[in-house]
C-alpha cells in the first residue's frame, strides 16, 4: 500500500513537473523575495525586491563506478529581478566600503550514465548537506578539498553568520562535448551542458532578518548552472555558472514537492542545452 502510494505521488509530481515546464517554456517565472540588508553587520540600510541571486562554483567531484561525490563551493554575484532579466543594485559583492559576500556550502552524491551522441547524464540522489553564509567583511578564504566527499576548508570564517541550511533532494543534467559552445579536449571546454537541482531551505533566525519576505519564506531552493567540460575519472575540479531560484510554498501556502519544480527547472535546463545544440 506504501509503495502504490508512492508511486502515485510520483506519477503527480512528473506530471506537476512537466506543467511547470510548459509554462516556463514561454516565459520563466520565478518567485519574488526581499533582503533587508541592514542585517548584516557593517551593510547599510536598504531593501532589495529580487527573484533570483546569480553566482559562481567550484566544484570538487570524484567518480568510483557508476557513482559519484560532489563537494561545491558556491559565491553570489549579485540579485536579479524581472524574472532573471535585470540586475538589482545592492551592497552583495560590491567594491565599497559596506559591501558584504555570501556563500554556500553543500555536498551530494549520485550516479551518471552514458546518453545518446557522446552525452552523459547524471542523477542526483536524495541526502548530502547544504549550508548558506553571509560574509561580513567578504574576507573568508576556502580550501579545496581532496576528493568529492569531502567538505571545503575555511578561514578568516569567525565572523561569518549562517543564514540558512538543507538537504539536497534531487537533480539532473547532462553533460554534451557536442555543443557548439564546448570546444577542447582532456577535460578542456566551456559551456558543456547544464544542471538542475534541488534542496530543502530553511532559514536560521539571521536569516530570517535577511530574507523577510515572504513569510513564512520558500521553503525549497533550485540551483541552476552550466557545465564546464571534464573526464568521468578519478577526482576533478569543475567551475561554471550556478544560479538560485525559491519556490515551494512562502506567504502561508503549502509547500509543493520539491520534485515538481525540479522537474520544470532541471527538464528547462537540459532542453536548452539540446536548443543551443541544434
Amino acid at each position: 500500500m506504501r509503495f502504490t502510494m508512492k508511486k502515485k505521488a510520483l506519477a503527480c509530481s512528473i506530471a506537476g513537473g512537466l506543467a511547470l515546464l510548459a509554462s516556463s517554456a514561454g516565459a520563466q517565472t520565478f518567485p519574488d523575495f526581499t533582503v533587508s540588508e541592514i542585517a548584516v553587520p557593517g551593510a547599510n540600510a536598504g531593501t532589495v525586491n529580487a527573484d533570483k541571486v546569480t553566482g559562481n562554483y567550484v566544484e570538487v567531484i570524484t567518480f568510483s563506478g557508476n557513482n559519484f561525490n560532489v563537494s561545491l563551493l558556491w559565491q553570489a554575484g549579485q540579485f536579479v529581478a524581472n524574472n532573471g532579466a535585470t540586475p538589482v543594485a545592492s551592497q552583495l559583492g560590491g567594491v565599497t566600503a559596506n559591501q558584504y559576500g555570501m556563500y554556500a556550502l553543500y555536498q551530494g552524491n549520485g550516479t551518471f550514465s552514458a546518453g545518446a551522441n557522446g552525452t552523459t547524464n547524471f542523477s542526483f540522489s536524495p541526502g548530502g548537506s547544504l549550508s548558506v553564509f553571509l560574509d561580513p567583511s567578504s574576507n573568508t578564504t576556502f580550501t579545496q578539498p581532496g576528493n568529492g566527499s569531502t567538505a571545503w576548508g575555511s578561514a578568516n570564517a569567525g565572523e561569518d553568520i549562517q543564514i540558512a541550511n538543507g538537504v539536497p533532494t534531487s537533480g539532473q543534467g547532462t553533460l554534451d562535448p557536442n555543443l557548439p559552445t564546448c570546444s577542447g579536449t582532456g577535460g578542456s571546454g566551456i559551456n558543456c551542458g547544464n544542471f538542475g537541482a534541488s534542496s530543502s531551505w530553511v532559514l536560521t533566525s539571521a536569516g530570517t532578518r535577511y530574507f523577510t519576505a515572504p513569510n513564512p519564506f520558500y521553503s525549497v531552493s533550485f540551483q541552476s548552472g552550466q557545465l564546464n567540460n571534464f573526464n568521468l575519472s578519478g577526482t576533478q575540479v569543475i567551475n561554471g555558472s550556478l544560479d538560485v531560484v525559491f519556490n515551494g510554498g512562502g506567504g502561508g501556502q503549502v509547500p509543493e514537492p520539491a520534485t515538481v519544480a525540479l522537474l520544470g527547472l532541471g527538464v528547462l535546463g537540459l532542453s536548452l542545452a539540446r536548443r543551443r545544440k541544434a
